[in-house]
């Protein structure tokens, strides 16, 4: 995260330790330097992307640096992997000890000399201390007299991180005023969009020019990112996980910690699971978005709806001046709302079958406009006041409305358009780089999958042989790497750290299916990853670790250009490094980055360290998975 390529780092001088008091007052003392050279911005944004603070914070040094040996600075849990990374260019196993807070040494043994890391360009070790299994807080890890950050051994370690994560999304509705009693002073707002001045508001809004001559009622939703958009395909992908989410937990009969009055959101003691609850928030705003019956395109859903041109940074969202607009019908949202109200209707129908049947009856409707109107595309130049989303490959998005229909009602018009898709037996559904919103058809893998239904024996065993063959796939990659992601060295992508989360609810889906303790750890690995074992050693979740992420972009958590403002709420989950250096703040302060350094975490850089919904879903969904007590 620092804005430098990894290569440029000196090696610190005030690391070498003994005790692991020192080691966690000297790492508290480097976090600080860390912190300012972090700090870092100002620097102009592109046209139309973002507004330029008024001001901006000075350049630090940029001498700070870290650790070489990087662990999950949250921490591990007592049965599961604990392996950490450790930066050297020695040839020879080294010695390693597990410090206590006392300073004790827990355990002991060699490092296992690793090589080359492709993705971070440096050489490492992996020291494996999973064997010792005490509980306990503030244990360091030492390797040739380095300390790593102090991180705990604890059962309850992602107990936290469950609830914070999907929090998220309470944060991110818009409609609604957030409260302070839910949330605190610092984050409280005003409902945002309602047509309240300065406002033009969401609950009558117009198209742009040429799309419809009426005004729709689309308020609600949640604020996709960092800006105040809404759009209809990554509202679909992110409602989808975390209803996702409490089916598996559901399987697994550990729903209730997803279950009501788990959150701190409105709608608790309301007797529906609370993730459903926060989950309808968006149903509920996709399904405004579909075209009225009698209107051209009835039945499809509006693409998006967003400002009709940028605001700068901050902005909050009840002081949004700017017109809102909806934009044209695609295919690709039409199809979104089919898959998520389909599946509403499955997983609701416990709590609100009365619910259940209205998004059903919108999922069958979708699905009709979407079969009228299969190749209705979004242009990828309507790119103003908010994200294209464009995808002219949908095939996939069929594929993926077809099992969630079929998963709901067991028809056979469904089953047969299942079937007959290309991606119901292509290798290509689960990719080593991962899925995402524009490429969906590992959700139908999925559903299919771990939902029971109709399909002849010998063909669900291949739908499910699929998810662990991908499986077995991503731990291939994460054991030929120095740092264990389950994304290749090309795969450090915008929003790479989604992918990550991704590719690790496959491997957690295949645990659901076998059982094999190898899925479970391949799933914590990759959590290691994104609390500090990395190339930057900090970890990309807003809260959690003793070095994070802290600035990512967002246009009311923007305490890096008014101090009035927070910085975002604990289990934000930052885009992470994005070897594409889309953004004026990434091309100047990480150019020759290697592809796993090139992340900072500066406001301005939205290519690198902005926040989403389809981020954090997943997330939420792993921290969930992983808050589990195991099994037996």
């Amino acid at each position: 995260m620092l804005m430098f390529p990894h290569v440029h780092r000196p090696r610190p001088t005030n690391r070498r330790t003994a005790s692991a008091g020192t080691a966690s007052a000297g790492r508290r003392r480097a976090a600080g330097l860390l912190t300012a050279v972090l700090l870092t911005g100002g620097l102009a944004l592109a046209p139309g992307a973002a507004g330029a603070p008024s001001a901006a914070p000075a350049a630090a040094d940029p001498a700070a640096a870290t650790t070489p040996v990087r662990v999950n600075q949250a921490g591990y849990l007592p049965d599961g992997p604990k392996r950490a990374t450790v930066v050297t260019t020695a040839t020879e196993p080294l010695n390693w000890q597990l410090r206590s807070a006392s300073g004790a040494t827990a355990a002991s043994g060699r490092t296992a000399v690793r090589g080359v890391d492709a993705a971070s360009g440096e050489a490492t070790h992996v020291a494996d201390f999973s064997a010792f299994r005490k509980t306990g807080a503030g244990f360091v890890l030492v390797v040739d007299g380095w300390s790593s950050a102090p991180f705990d051994i604890r059962a309850d370690l992602y107990d936290g991180l469950r609830s914070d994560a999907l929090a998220f999304f309470y944060h991110q509705r818009s409609g609604t005023p957030i409260e302070a009693s839910l949330v605190g002073p610092a984050y409280a707002r005003p409902a945002g969009h309602l047509g309240v001045a300065p406002n033009q508001g969401d609950t009558n809004v117009p198209c742009q020019a040429g799309v419809c001559d009426y005004t729709q009622d689309v308020r609600g939703g949640w604020y996709d990112a960092g800006d105040h958009g809404k759009y209809v395909v990554n509202g679909g992908i992110s409602v989808w996980t975390l209803v996702d989410s409490f089916a598996r937990a559901k399987r697994a009969g550990t729903a209730s910690a997803l279950g009501d009055s788990t959150q701190r959101i409105p709608e608790r003691g309301n007797g529906v699971p609370d993730v459903l609850d926060e989950a309808r928030w968006e149903l509920d705003f996709l399904m405004r978005m579909q075209v009225p019956e009698g209107k051209p395109y009835a039945g499809m859903a509006f693409h998006k709806i967003h400002d009709a041109a940028w605001t700068g940074i901050p902005t909050r969202p009840e002081l949004d001046p700017q017109p809102r607009e909806l934009h044209r019908p695609s295919t690709a949202a039409t199809l979104n709302l089919a898959a998520t109200a389909a599946q509403c209707a499955r997983v609701f129908r416990p709590y609100d079958a009365a619910y259940a049947k209205r998004c059903l009856s919108v999922a069958r409707t979708a699905w009709t406009a979407a079969k009228a109107n299969p190749e209705l595309y979004a242009p990828d130049s309507d790119s103003t006041g908010g994200g294209p989303y464009n995808d002219s490959q949908v095939t996939d998005d069929f594929y993926w409305a077809a099992t969630e229909l079929y998963a709901a009602t067991g028809e056979r018009a469904y089953r047969d358009a299942v079937t007959s898709s290309p991606w119901h037996t292509s290798a290509d559904a689960l990719t080593p780089t991962g899925f995402n919103w524009a490429d969906t058809a590992a959700l139908g893998r999925l559903t299919l999958a771990t939902v029971p239904n109709g399909l002849p024996a010998s063909d669900i065993r291949r739908v499910r042989a699929s998810v662990t063959a991908a499986a077995d796939g991503h731990l291939a990659t994460m054991a030929g790497q120095g740092y264990a992601v389950p994304i290749p060295a090309n795969g450090y992508v915008w929003g790479s750290n989604s992918q990550v989360t991704n590719n690790a609810i496959v491997m957690a889906t295949a645990y659901g299916l076998t059982g094999q303790q190898r899925y479970r750890a391949g799933v914590l690995e990759s959590m290691d990853y994104l609390l500090g074992r990395n190339t930057l050693d900090l970890s990309y979740v807003t809260g959690y670790g003793d070095t994070y992420a802290k600035n990512q972009h967002h246009r009311f958590w923007a305490h890096q250009y008014d101090a009035s403002l927070p910085n975002p709420p604990a289990g934000s989950l930052a885009g992470g490094p994005n070897s594409g250096l889309q953004d004026p703040v990434a091309q100047e302060h990480l150019a020759g980055c290697a592809p796993a350094a090139c992340y900072i975490d500066d406001i301005g850089s939205y290519s690198t360290n902005e926040v989403t919904i389809n981020w954090n879903a997943p997330l939420a969904w792993l921290a969930a998975f992983t808050a589990e007590r195991p099994r037996g």
